[in-house]
């Protein structure tokens, strides 16, 4: 009897938790004009087609010299691992680098995330960088 009683507590007890009310917007369209921004995320490969992968040192300066002068309000890393098809056909894996910017829907945001990836291209001389855009709604 007492471990029936101590399931159905512990069922009611997730059950009320359940039915708390977030008054956060769940979609960017529920989200008032003020909140409306674009979250950007930019995947960097580290690994050169031939020589040395990209040192957390290179990595660093890109960051520092190239990513945060047109992004000063804010920005996150994580490493990640990457994999994809690439032009010779073959599977590629390697060590990545996921940069997320959450910015304004503007023409200058744009050319600057433009700006990072064919400097990163052309500076470690890489196939692509992958972009990945999505409407979100910001609060602080």
């Amino acid at each position: 009897m007492r471990i029936k009683t101590g399931l159905a507590v512990v069922l009611l007890a997730a059950l009320a938790t359940g039915c708390t009310t977030v008054s956060a917007p769940r979609t960017a369209a529920d989200c008032a004009a003020d909140n409306q921004m674009m979250q950007t995320t930019l995947y960097f490969g580290l690994n050169r087609p031939a020589g040395e992968a990209i040192t957390a040192a290179e990595w660093q300066s890109f960051v520092d010299g190239d990513v945060t002068p047109r992004f000063r309000d804010g920005l996150t890393v994580f490493d990640a691992r990457g994999q994809w098809l690439g032009n010779d056909g073959k599977v590629a894996r390697e060590a990545s680098k996921a940069l997320m910017l959450i910015h304004g829907k503007d023409a200058r945001s744009n050319s600057d995330i433009e700006a990072l990836r064919g400097i990163y291209k052309s500076r470690f001389a890489q196939e692509s960088v992958m972009r990945v855009d999505q409407k979100v709604c910001v609060q602080f």
